[in-house]
This record gives C-alpha cells, sequence and structure tokens, in this order.
C-alpha cells in the first residue's frame, strides 16, 4: 500500500524535525551525504535532515525524498535493543518504543498509515504480541506518531494515553488526513486524558507525565527509567522538537519554557535525567549509533550517556527558538 502526494500532508501538519532550516542535531549534518536529487539508500541522518531542511527552506519536497518517505520497502528496519528493556519498533524516520516491564509492554507511539504493518511485524520479532499490550502513551496529535491509533485498538485492550490539547489536534488532523479519519473528538471511555504530573505505573516502571508545549500545543514528554545490567537510568521522550510551522510568539515562549524545563531536569542533583530516546531517531542521529550499542563490550560505557550531548542538543532547540522569537518580535 502507498499513500499518495504524501508529501502535501508532510507540509500541512509539520514533521517534527525541521527547525525552519537549521536541523536540530547540529553537527550530525556536518556527516555530508547524498543530495536530494540521488537515491536515498538506507537510513542515513545526515541525508535525511539535509533533506528536510531544503524543505522547510523551499517548501517544496525534494522528489527522490518524497518517493523515499513514501515507500514501505525504504521505512522498513530491523527492530533493536536500545536499553535492557527498550526497544524501537518504528520505522527508518519515526520511531515507536517498547518498554518492557515486570507486568507487560508499554508502547510509545502508533506509526501510520501503510507502516502500521511494519510496527507490529517489528513488535512480534521481540516477542510482543500487542494483545498482551498494558498502556500506549502517545506524544502529540501529528499523524506520523498517532495515525496507527484505531488500527492498534482493534488488537489491545491497553488504555491510550494522550493530553487533551493532543486529543483535539489528532481530531482535526483526522478531518484532513486519510490515514487518520477514525481518530475521535474525545477519547472513548476505556483511554485517559493525560495531565502533567500524573504517573502511570506498570509493573516495576513509573512513566511520568511532562506537558510539554510548544512543537504542539498538545505535546507531552513521558519520563521513566531504563535498564543497563543492574543500573537503572532516568530517561526521557520528548514528545516534540521542531518549530516546523511555530510562528507565533506564544507559542514560541511556550517551546523556550518546555526546553527549559527539560533542561532542569538533566542538571538536577536529584535522579536527573541522562538520556533522550528520541520520537525521531535522525534528529539526533541515533541511527548511526545503534551498531556500537550493538556490538558494545561487556563494562563499557553506553554510548547515549552522555550528558553534555543531550545538554548541547536542548541548547541548540532553545537558540533557535530565541532567534525565531526575537525575528518576531522585531
Amino acid at each position: 500500500m502507498k499513500i499518495k502526494n504524501i508529501s502535501k500532508f508532510i507540509a500541512a501538519f509539520s514533521m517534527c524535525s525541521v527547525m525552519s532550516g537549521t536541523a536540530i542535531a547540529g553537527d550530525v549534518v556536518s556527516g555530508g551525504g547524498a543530495s536530494s536529487a540521488d537515491k536515498i539508500e538506507g537510513c542515513p541522518s545526515p541525508v535525511i535532515l539535509k533533506n528536510f531542511v531544503e524543505f522547510a527552506k523551499t517548501g517544496k519536497m525534494p522528489p527522490a525524498f518524497g518517493k523515499w518517505l513514501n515507500s514501505v520497502e525504504a521505512q522498513q528496519i530491523e527492530p533493536y535493543k536500545l536499553f535492557d528493556n527498550v526497544y524501537n519498533v518504528g520505522i527508518c524516520w519515526v520511531n515507536a518504543w517498547v518498554i518492557k516491564t515486570s507486568d507487560g509492554p508499554v508502547l510509545i507511539d502508533t506509526t501510520y498509515g501503510p507502516f502500521f504493518d511494519l510496527m507490529i511485524s517489528n513488535m512480534q520479532q521481540i516477542g510482543v504480541d500487542p494483545a498482551d499490550l498494558k498502556l500506549v502513551l502517545m506524544t502529540h496529535g501529528h499523524f506520523d506518531h498517532v495515525g496507527g491509533a484505531d488500527r492498534l485498538k482493534a488488537l489491545t485492550n491497553a488504555p491510550f494515553v494522550m493530553t487533551q490539547a493532543g486529543w483535539d489536534e489528532a481530531l482535526e488532523h483526522s478531518k484532513k488526513i486519510p490515514f487518520m479519519e477514525e481518530m475521535k473528538a474525545v477519547p472513548d471511555e476505556h483511554d485517559i486524558v493525560a495531565k502533567d504530573g500524573d504517573i502511570f505505573t506498570v509493573g516495576d516502571t513509573k512513566f511520568r507525565v511532562y506537558e510539554t508545549p510548544g512543537h504542539t500545543w498538545g505535546t507531552a514528554s513521558y519520563v521513566y527509567d531504563v535498564k543497563d545490567g543492574d543500573r537503572e537510568i532516568r530517561a526521557i521522550t520528548i514528545g516534540g522538537l521542531g518549530l516546523n510551522g511555530v510562528n507565533d510568539t506564544k507559542q514560541l515562549e511556550s517551546y523556550i519554557d518546555s526546553v527549559n524545563r527539560i533542561d532542569a531536569m538533566v542538571e538536577s542533583t536529584n535522579n536527573p535525567v541522562r538520556v533522550h530516546v528520541p520520537a525521531h531517531s535522525f534528529a539526533s542521529g541515533l541511527t548511526e549509533q545503534v551498531e556500537s550499542i550493538q556490538n558494545r563490550k561487556p563494562g563499557e560505557p553506553h554510548p547515549l550517556l552522555k550528558e553534555s550531548s543531550l545538554l548541547e542538543q536542548l541548547e541548540r532547540l532553545r537558540s533557535n527558538a530565541q532567534q525565531r522569537l526575537s525575528t518576531l518580535k522585531q
């Protein structure tokens, strides 16, 4: 199955990793790569970022990139283990994370449209039956993160969680995007409207909700512990990083406030956030680190446990937002 004219949906609903011509992953882009006219092979972060930046600057989807985004074959990746209890079951350009707990698996985000079946296949490859899901956490209402929700509901009794503004965003988008047309105005009685500070406990794992508006008004980030051997490490999945389509001073100020809030979690002296489990791997160059994670020898540090990298990314995000805000106020 292929979705026609996917580029117009990307334009209309603001993909989550373009920063108005400035890539959020900083030096990842400097790795070079093929131009937008070249055939895209594999899942290269620099090339993906470069094409999204071109799209943000021109408003025109590079043809080869649009074809790549729309290809089920091109988007298919093998699932992989990020930490002992965390697995990526998404596709090349957008992630879906399974967190295994002592009482069953939890899923963050659902992919969408023709790629939903890839996610289900990846879940099965890591031994997870969708029927066994205990909770589905959704970061915000953009189609690439929640477009598969209704198909997934047919396979599981797990409650689905999102902020009220997130549910509202999903409804609005579902009026315009074919593969979200089943999304409802409000969650059904089995689902949950998340609020800032909520804690969802599944087995031995707590998932903390932080409303972090900016990328969209309904964006939420989830904080939970990941396992690396006998260590537990505080992690965050930030619901949205992109400033694409954000040209309102109030929303930009909220974005900056959200970045500052996450920054404080990283710099906290009380169980700080140490690692970002991203919604889009290419935005932080995670794709290129998977091999080193999988080939890590006993006793070697985990490649993602670099506090400075996360702080540097947050600083870039804040700087970009402040520059945009300053321009709008002129």
